[in-house]
């Protein structure tokens, strides 16, 4: 069972996070990573192919290497796992990497794994922001890539979804409960019972440097 709350490391206290999944068989092909670095921290979440082993080893080889390289740019992650999966059936994914020497976030995903995220601040300029995805799969079909840039501010929340999650997760959020709860109430109400389904969600916390 997954803690109450997850903190980054000391080093790099600059997020907290929490997750919820369920799976149609022992193992499930949705898979979620956090390795914090120094400067920052990397956050993915991937859905193998399908369901069962075979969608299971795909993720789980993309985490591999995800966590292998988390501080590269967020487009040679990409790169790295498609070369890295082509000898199995493939996988989607979305991914975020924090920085906290400028408290930005850069993302891109690949497939349908959403991502979205729910601004703290309710200023027109820091309005919530839904992730670019490009269709294709990581290890079979990639498709031309981009990352986008934002500012992130202290209490902002990203969360990510597979497709096992149906849409509209993010309406209507407490987005004031921990992260643990938040994940657990956008499973309970928005999973579906015909596919493995994962959410993450990151909470963004600040920069340590002084």
């Amino acid at each position: 069972m997954a803690p109450l709350s997850n903190i980054a490391p000391e080093a790099c206290p600059i997020i907290e996070w929490g997750w919820a999944g369920s799976a149609l068989e022992a193992q499930s092909g949705d898979l979620h990573i956090v390795v914090p670095f120094s400067g920052g921290a990397l956050v993915a979440l991937i859905d193998g192919l399908g369901h069962g082993p075979e969608a299971a080893d795909a993720a789980i080889a993309a985490a591999s290497l995800l966590e292998a390289y988390a501080s590269d740019p967020i487009l040679t992650l990409i790169q790295r796992c498609h070369a890295g999966l082509r000898k199995t059936r493939g996988a989607v994914m979305s991914i975020a990497s924090f920085n906290s020497r400028d408290s930005s976030m850069s993302w891109t995903g690949v497939g349908n794994v959403d991502g979205i995220l729910v601004r703290l601040s309710a200023r027109p300029e820091q309005r919530d922001e839904a992730i670019a995805v490009r269709g294709g799969v990581v290890g079979y079909q990639l498709p031309p890539l981009q990352a986008k840039t934002l500012p992130v501010s202290p209490g902002d929340t990203l969360i990510m979804a597979t497709d096992g999650i149906r849409s509209g997760f993010a309406a209507r959020l407490a987005i004031g409960h921990d992260p643990q709860e938040i994940a657990e109430s956008i499973l309970a109400r928005f999973g579906k019972r015909s596919d493995d389904a994962h959410v993450i969600v990151t909470r963004y916390l600040g920069s340590s440097l002084p």
